[in-house]
């Protein structure tokens, strides 16, 4: 799959170990095999080449920016790391450009040929015909004028500067009198216009052209002294990290305010290219913007591929899934009593199979019911249009205590929850900011009702966050109880969170990141050591979004060896390497990769037969272990306990978007054997029969 992907030796341990971003790169690869599926709808292979950009983005703006970052300090400074940055960086690099030739072909090659199967024609500026001529300009001049920022590059001139992630082309000019050389930037305007333009048709033909290419054809309008020979796309992508996680004096909140200003200011991380482009253009340009030769990255004749999440779908439904409409959760949904309903038994909502208005129904009924004197909540991100943060501030309209949290350094959300919390303080919320040096990621809300003359506590547990829009798409698991052990503890870590007190009582339910969470999950799995090496029955099924602790991983190593047998089901990074003789080799492990987005985290542990099941917002990496305030709650109604464990029956059937994570990274498909298992698929009919 992917070239130089050697293993790494735990530097305590000497145990195998993938470093965290070529791990990471082997999981954008698996949505990049997404997009090159032919049993997958084509316009959803679309969304796929966008997923992979856009996660590919965020990769270099964060993770590449990071190690470039630990190259610039001092050497003394570096040997305080177990590897080598330089070295990862060359590895990254190796691998993004031969995924990236990947993703061109499957683009020009197999999805564009596709298109025009179903009268669907990307078109470029020598194809078009007259009418369609006629309409470019007269767009081009009615819309995109004011926006495309022509600049000659001339030497010992101020540079201009390259804004993150925008696109430009580089334009190649002959000046008609005297014939000399010249070079100009033209700005691409995406960030103002829709990439894909659609044109005038005839005979039911649906033709596009990209917005990169009406600038292309109206280059001549914007030099008009020059002859235009020829034009290559570029863009630049900013280290967007704000570098606060570990302040712990001062004013936080004015510190991510200021921070967030610079952030797309930053320094390069990467400057990518067209292929096609001739060295001595890119010379040019690397000399004019003082690149680097590590700043450079080829990709194909586009850029922001991340905008194929915005091609047009001509109404033609036949190109994109099936349909799986959210099923309404009717224990809640259809009951006359929506508090009554939620007494005496768990309910497990399975997202995005479950319609999520249970849960804006959970606040919104809160708000409004008079009984309702206090409400409770995390908030790490949300939706931009949010009915559950106006159900809060309706709630303070009604004469009610509520308490939100807010996680002001949840990457790239940070702005939006400072307005946020400053929207839920004016409207009388009591509103507590990020705490310093850890990150709280728990997702929790409580609501406190009277109830013939005591306070009965309704307490909500998740493994995703409360966000309308994200809970259409990402798999999640989400817990309501009134169970008084669960209740009481995720009570006094609120009280942590409005007080910065620390609890007096330990925590004995919940496993708690800051307090006993991975002590007590290495406990669980010590405890299937021990009843293995006393011949008793044994085994440990998790599911996550990624595994990257080496402490943890160190734990799970030594499970194997005793004879554990371990399923894990990992969507992302996963630096664990399974099957490796007298280390890991009673360890299996799949990923799944379909239309929606593994996000829950499950943890089963046989125990004799008594399993224990946890349901966690927290992965297995070091971040959630040792920096986040994470919540692991444990499941006790058995026939939730049921649903979680079908579930995860399924999903480790899974014979169709299932890959095997191997020592190699291949990324090979499970082999079909027997019945065909589509584990999303058969988990919606799965909760479809229950209802």
């Amino acid at each position: 799959m992917t070239a130089g992907t050697e293993l790494e030796q735990d530097a305590n341990q000497g145990y195998p170990f993938y470093h965290r971003d070529i791990s990471w790169l082997s999981f954008n690869y698996r949505v990049l095999q997404e997009a090159k599926d032919p049993s997958v709808p084509l316009l959803e292979r679309l969304k796929f080449l966008a997923i992979y950009s856009s996660n590919l983005d965020e990769f270099f703006r964060v993770r590449v920016a990071n190690h470039r970052n630990l190259m610039r300090v001092g050497k003394k400074t570096r040997q305080v790391f177990d590897y080598d940055p330089k070295a990862i960086l060359k590895q990254v690099k190796q691998i993004v450009n031969q995924h990236q030739q990947e993703f061109s072909e499957i683009f020009e090659k197999q999805i564009v040929p596709e298109l025009g199967k179903h009268r669907i024609f990307l078109k470029r500026r020598l194809q078009l015909g007259e009418k369609q001529r006629q309409f470019v300009e007269q767009y081009f001049d009615e819309y995109m004028l004011p926006y495309v920022q022509p600049v000659l590059l001339l030497k010992g001139k101020i540079r201009p500067f390259i804004n993150n992630a925008s696109l430009y082309l580089m334009v190649h000019m002959e000046d008609k009198e005297d014939h000399s050389t010249q070079f100009a930037i033209v700005t691409v305007p995406s960030n103002h216009l829709p990439r894909f333009i659609q044109l005038p048709s005839l005979n039911g033909r649906r033709e596009i052209i990209m917005l990169d290419d009406v600038v292309r054809h109206c280059l001549g309008d914007m030099f008009p002294g020059y002859d235009i020979l020829d034009t290559y796309s570029f863009k630049l992508t900013r280290d967007a990290e704000l570098y606060i996680d570990d302040e712990f004096t001062g004013d936080l909140l004015t510190k991510i305010r200021t921070s967030l200003t610079k952030r797309h200011v930053g320094p390069a991380s990467r400057f990518v290219y067209d292929r096609e482009m001739p060295f001595e253009l890119l010379d040019f340009l690397v000399e004019t913007f003082e690149l680097k030769k590590s700043d450079l990255l080829v990709e194909g004749r586009y850029h922001n591929n991340f905008d194929f999440f915005k091609f047009p779908d001509f109404g033609l439904s036949e190109l994109k899934n099936k349909p799986l409409p959210p099923l309404p959760y009717k224990p809640l949904a259809k009951a006359p009593d929506f508090f009554g309903a939620l007494l005496g038994k768990d309910h497990l909502l399975a997202f995005p199979y479950h319609s999520y208005q249970s849960v804006v129904d959970f606040f919104e009924k809160a708000a409004h019911d008079p009984a309702v004197t206090k409400i409770k909540i995390t908030q790490y991100r949300v939706a931009k249009h949010s009915r559950i943060m106006e159900a809060l501030m309706e709630a303070v309209e009604n004469g009610k205590d509520v308490f939100a949290f807010i996680e002001v350094k949840a990457r790239f959300d940070e702005e939006a929850n400072i307005n946020w919390g400053e929207r839920l303080t004016a409207a009388g919320v009591r509103v507590a900011y990020s705490l310093p040096g850890v990150k709280v990621h728990a997702k929790m809300a409580q609501i406190e009702r009277r109830e013939a003359d005591v306070i009965q506590t309704y307490t909500y547990l998740s493994t995703g966050n409360f966000h309308e829009d994200t809970a259409k798409i990402y798999g999640d698991f989400s817990l309501f109880t009134t169970d008084p052990r669960l209740a009481d503890e995720v009570s006094r870590l609120f009280c942590f969170l409005e007080t910065g007190k620390q609890p007096e009582k330990p925590f004995e339910h919940l496993l708690v990141g800051q307090f006993q969470m991975r002590e007590k999950i290495e406990w669980l799995v010590d405890r299937e050591i021990a009843n293995t090496k006393a011949g008793k029955p044994c085994g440990i099924a998790i599911k996550l979004n990624g595994i990257q602790d080496e402490r943890m991983i160190a734990k799970l190593y030594k499970a194997s060896q005793a004879g554990v047998p371990i399923r894990l089901i990992v969507r992302g990074i996963c630096c664990l390497v399974p099957g490796v003789p007298g280390i890991s080799d009673n360890i299996q492990i799949i990923s799944i990769v379909d239309r929606y987005l593994e996000h829950a985290r499950v943890f089963l542990f046989h125990n004799q037969g008594q399993e224990e099941i946890y349901l966690a917002s927290a992965d297995l990496m070091t971040r959630n272990l040792s920096y986040r305030v994470e919540t692991v709650f444990p499941i006790y109604d058995e026939a939730v306990k049921k649903q979680i464990r079908d579930v995860f029956k399924l999903q480790w059937s899974d014979n169709t978007k299932a890959r095997i994570i191997d020592h190699e990274h291949r990324n090979e498909y499970r082999k079909v054997v027997g019945e065909k298992v589509q584990s999303q698929v058969a988990t919606y009919s799965y909760f479809k029969k229950l209802l």
